[in-house]
């Protein structure tokens, strides 16, 4: 199917854009039927076709690729496609959301140590969101659940993985994390 160079490009392109979420890198390895060498050949050449100014960017997350807006594009977006309602997080569920991105994994009774309130209602919202997932359980008395980040996650925030987040030390005047608990 595609024979070239140029081929797999445009193909690997063509099924990025087609899909408008993550798509898994072993799914289209085995569906373009190419080695991971002409993979990899495909993907840097699609890489330097986002590269150079155009209105999407190429992002690679744990295993998948995705076609994206770039951010500074938002705006007119929001302009132009008129959206019903933009939904926004409460201060309280990104706070949640903080403590579990930097602790995962993490309890709900963990999170609630560490923010000094309860969180139930935002570990909820977060959920819904797609933003946190269950992970596990914890091996300890009644086997609370674990909670971590998802692709939607680093999808929102434009990370390609969690090495992505900002250190904690450059928030923290004097470099003492001692409040927020071991990292």
């Amino acid at each position: 199917m595609a024979d070239t160079l140029e081929e797999r490009i445009s193909a690997l392109e063509a099924v990025l854009f087609a899909s408008g979420e993550p798509v898994s890198i072993d799914a289209l390895m085995q569906a373009m039927d190419v080695t991971p060498e002409a993979f990899d050949a495909a993907l840097k050449g699609l890489a330097l076709r986002y590269a150079k100014g155009r209105g999407m960017r190429l992002m690679r997350y744990e295993g998948s690729l995705q076609l994206v807006t770039r951010p500074e594009y938002m705006d007119l977006i929001e302009k132009v496609l008129k959206p019903v309602r933009r939904q926004t997080l409460t201060q309280a569920a990104l706070e949640t959301l903080a403590v579990v991105a930097y602790r995962q994994p993490i309890t709900r009774m963990e999170v609630e140590q560490i923010r000094g309130v309860q969180c139930d209602r935002a570990m909820l919202t977060l959920v819904k969101h797609g933003l946190i997932e269950e992970v596990g359980r914890k091996e300890s008395i009644g086997r609370p659940i674990l909670y971590g980040t998802t692709e939607r996650f680093l999808q929102h925030f434009a990370l390609s993985s969690l090495e992505d987040l900002p250190k904690l030390e450059a928030f923290v005047p004097d470099g003492d994390l001692a409040d927020f608990g071991e990292v």
